[in-house]
This record gives structure tokens, sequence and C-alpha cells, in this order.
């Protein structure tokens, strides 16, 4: 009768077999991995302000949501625009054997999350204070591909 024995193995063999089997997952699921995700957290500005902007993007193609932050005068549309840029690098990343030419990268998902407040006090007349609340904020993209969900919906019929 054998006996099973644990072997110690060392953390730097552990984080090096992770890594290839990552890279296997990677090649056997490529330009099927799906939508991908990016955040920014703790941005100073208002998550009304953020929201506006966001609401201009929710849903459209990632090239036309790059031409109106650009050419957006707000301040948030700056953030939003470095935050999508990066979301499709995460992208393309991810789906090394698709073309950014031929996929149909849309703005699956934006959302806006209130963060820490800041509380200062402002003076006010006769010898009293004001609080003045400093808003900041999380927001969220997901972008994802039209031609992945057309094709997973055909094979499925």
């Amino acid at each position: 009768m054998e006996t099973t024995e644990k072997v110690k193995v060392k953390k730097s063999v552990r984080i090096r077999l992770a890594k290839e089997a990552q890279k296997e997952f990677k090649e056997a699921n490529a330009g099927k991995l799906g939508s991908v995700k990016a955040s920014l957290r703790n941005i100073p500005t208002s998550p009304r302000k953020m929201r506006m902007v966001a609401d201009m993007i929710r849903g459209k193609r990632v090239n036309i949501a790059l031409n109106l932050l650009r050419f957006d005068h707000k301040h948030s549309s700056n953030t939003l625009e470095k935050l999508l840029l990066t979301a499709i690098s995460d992208w393309q990343n991810q789906n090394d054997s698709v073309k950014i030419e031929d996929a149909d990268i849309y703005v699956k998902e934006i959302f806006v999350d209130s963060a820490r407040m800041l509380k200062r006090l402002r003076p006010a007349p006769q010898g009293r204070a004001h609080r003045i609340r400093k808003r900041s904020n999380h927001v969220t993209i997901v972008l994802d591909d039209h031609n992945a969900e057309n094709n997973t919906n055909q094979n499925e019929n």
C-alpha cells in the first residue's frame, strides 16, 4: 500500500507552472475570451459630471466613442478616453489572434460609482462654518465584440 506524500514545490516553480497553464488556456481559447473589463478608481471628479460623459459613449462602437471623447470639452472626457484606450489594449492582449480592425468592439457597459468624499470646512458669516464635500468616483468599462456574440448565438442554434 502506497502513501501519497505532498511534494513541496518552490514558489518560483509554482508561479512558472501557473503562467504556463494560463498561456495554454489563452492559446486554446484564442478569440473566444469574451468581454474585457477595465476600471479606474478614486477619480477626483463628481460622479454626476462623470456620468454625463459616460452616458454619451454607452453602447457605441469603440472608434466612435474615442472620437466623441477626444473632441468633447469636458474635463471628464480626458480621463474616460485614457480608460477606454486601456480597455482596448487589454482586449488586444487577450485576443492576440483577432485583428482589431476586423473586430466590431463596442462599449458594452460603463458605470460610475461614487467613491470617498473629502469633507472640508469653509468660513461662513458670523463665525460659522459650512461643510464642503469634495466628491470622487470609480469608473468601470466593459468592452465586447459584436462578432463574438453572433458566433456564440449561431453555435447555440
